[in-house]
């Protein structure tokens, strides 16, 4: 039997190393993957740690479950390579991007399609082994994008970074203030807002992260304005330049301080959008909160239907590719520990 290459989380808040097995053979209606691409997401990061912040010192256990050696990775694009006796044979050899957030199949969220949702789920690189390898196994075909002509790298990071960000801008396309947007941290996903939003909204786009990097990256790739959020009087600024703040915020980073940064710069009747996971507690006074009449929502992930709806605009040519980098999947350690630094701007993806 072939063998199956592995970088593998062998014990919490540790590096990940190499671990070989046997390549797994499908059963009924399970697909094996042969991985050609793989995206690093900042989530692989709370997962290799073995928690989230919840901030006060208190922390979220993202171990209960999970068996190690344990693979991550959840931003997949590749070749099927085999299927299970229930799978159309004509699926070998096809070109796939993989949805990682697959649900139970059997609750009440997986029966109205957000599996996303689901407390019993099996997200790929997250609850079962996922795309830090040589192959994956899948569930199930539906589960497996068609992305020709993308790039097979475009393909892998639109199952993560791209599904978030383009959920987290359809909680704001419908309002009927759409005065002006802002975007809060540049990461990969922040920067696949960036691109969707261009194509989803009529209005110029801000951003703000602390970075000069990400705020010049952002800047050449389409951003009108970009704020600096730890500048004197920042904020000031911001509410005279905009004429009072912000109808639409999303928070890609979800911190403090950025989470306290979007509540001074929103418009009265304004809504924030969170869905980034880097941690810590916010807190709002009730009086301000009531007074602004903002919303506020969390979010994280799309659902299937989402991410075939983004992968649509992405093969029609209606989505800009964002900045991101390949690199040799053995190397993943190492663009963790850059990922974790502040030192990447857009997407690593890891390469087979």
């Amino acid at each position: 039997m072939a063998l199956m290459r592995r970088q593998s989380l062998v014990k919490f808040d540790a590096p990940l190393c190499e671990t070989i097995v046997d390549t797994p053979k499908p059963k009924g209606a399970e697909v094996l993957v042969r991985i050609e691409r793989c995206g690093l997401c900042h989530s692989d990061l709370h997962i290799q740690d073995g928690y989230a912040d919840l901030g006060g010192g208190k922390k979220l256990d993202t171990t209960r479950g999970m068996t190690l050696p344990f693979t991550l990775g959840h931003e997949i694009a590749g070749v099927v390579d085999e299927v299970g006796p229930d799978v159309a044979g004509g699926l070998v050899g096809t070109k796939k991007a993989v949805f990682p957030w697959i649900g139970c199949g059997q609750c009440r969220d997986c029966a109205n399609g957000d599996e996303n949702l689901c407390v019993k789920q099996r997200f790929l690189g997250v609850s079962i082994d996922g795309g830090f390898a040589t192959h994956v196994l899948v569930p199930d075909a539906k589960y497996l994008l068609d992305y020709d002509p993308l790039p097979v790298n475009q393909a892998a990071t639109l199952m993560c970074s791209g599904v978030t960000a383009y959920g987290a801008l359809k909680r704001l396309v419908d309002r009927p203030r759409q005065r002006n947007l802002l975007l809060i941290g540049l990461g990969g996903v922040g920067m696949m807002g960036l691109s969707f939003a261009q194509a989803m909204f009529k209005q110029p786009i801000t951003v703000a992260d602390l970075s000069p990097a990400a705020r010049d990256t952002a800047l050449k790739n389409g951003a009108a304005v970009a704020y600096d959020p730890s500048e004197p009087d920042v904020i000031k600024r911001i509410l005279k330049e905009t004429e009072g703040g912000f109808d639409e915020i999303v928070d890609f980073a979800g911190n403090e301080k950025s989470m306290a940064f979007a509540v001074a710069v929103a418009a009265r009747g304004g809504k924030i959008v969170v869905s980034g996971l880097m941690g810590g507690q916010f807190t709002l006074p009730m009086v301000q909160w009531v007074y602004k009449r903002m919303t506020i929502e969390g979010f994280m992930v799309g659902t299937l239907a989402e991410a075939q709806e983004l992968m649509a605009l992405a093969r029609a040519g209606k989505i800009k590719p964002t900045p991101m980098r390949e690199e040799p999947m053995g190397d993943v350690q190492k663009w963790i520990d850059e990922l974790r630094a502040g030192k990447v701007v857009g997407r690593i993806v890891l390469k087979n």
